[in-house]
């Protein structure tokens, strides 16, 4: 825990700085800052040492979304949402993951050889606005409107993933069956999402689907009859950065707004997969 601290407070204080300088925005006007972890723990928190190192209105709300996994971004951006809507001011969510910190010992248990080769660290974070972002270091190509967002709780389900706290750090639970599970539910996920915007799955211009591994994005492909490109994005960012927890679905839409930025008006979809077993998905749309 105290090395999380020590890694985890810089690469998330410089995610913040960067996204704040991508919305043209600064620190002293934040009226909320979320942050997603699931991979340590300390107090005070590091919602607090954030504040202090950026050097925030002492004004500013936190909320910390602690030990949710994966898809914690996806409701941590509806909350800034649902704040920013109400105040008026904008909000920052940063997501840092340091998984590599709880490698476990050496082991002939295929599914922990599994864990290990698929985690990464990362820290990825966002600005959620009232306004159009302005000034000179605003980046327009990367703008998407928050529009709904949905969830589903696969209760029965709970015991696929897991994420325990042991004597030689924290230990995951990953079922084979997680892909299966997903596949079931993510076509009525999906639908319910865009049925009320009078929205249709080939309306969609780009998918940002979490990359929990090679199998769950071929399900998700498959069930959802995407194009055949359609998840380049997520596919790219397991390459390169491995499924970073919470990070990796704003790692996987930095990716999309990169390679070929989304026409103006195009709907955008985020899925996200973690405990409970649950499914996010939020749709956005570009400025």
């Amino acid at each position: 825990m105290d090395r999380y601290v020590q890694e985890a407070l810089p690469l998330a204080t410089a995610a913040v700085a960067d996204a704040l300088a991508d919305a043209g925005a600064d620190a002293g006007e934040l009226g909320l800052l979320v942050v997603a972890s699931c991979t340590g723990y300390a107090t005070p928190g590091l919602d607090v040492l954030l504040a202090r190192d950026l050097a925030t209105s002492t004004a500013m709300h936190r909320l910390l979304v602690g030990h949710v996994g994966c898809h914690a971004a996806l409701p941590a951006l509806a909350a800034a949402r649902d704040f920013v809507a109400t105040h008026a001011q904008p909000a920052a969510v940063v997501c840092v993951e340091l998984p590599s910190l709880h490698l476990q010992p050496p082991t002939r248990d295929l599914d922990q050889v599994v864990v290990h080769a698929l985690f990464g660290d990362a820290a990825a974070a966002v600005v959620v606005s009232p306004r159009a972002a302005t000034g000179p270091g605003a980046r327009a190509a990367a703008h998407l409107d928050l529009v709904d967002a949905s969830s589903r709780s696969v209760v029965e389900a709970a015991g696929q993933m897991t994420w325990d706290v042991t004597d030689e750090g924290f230990r995951m639970g990953l079922s084979r069956h997680v892909p299966d599970e997903v596949g079931a539910h993510v076509v009525p996920l999906v639908d319910d999402l865009l049925a009320p915007h009078g929205i249709a799955r080939r309306d969609v211009a780009a998918w940002a689907v979490h990359p929990g591994g090679p199998r769950v994005l071929d399900v998700v492909h498959e069930r959802l009859g995407l194009p055949a490109t359609a998840l380049d994005a997520s596919r790219a960012t397991l390459a390169e950065h491995g499924n970073c927890s919470s990070a990796t679905i704003l790692v996987v839409l930095e990716e999309i707004t990169r390679v070929q930025p989304v026409p103006s008006g195009a709907a955008v979809v985020a899925l996200a997969f973690g405990p409970g077993l649950t499914l996010c998905a939020t749709l956005l749309r570009a400025r």
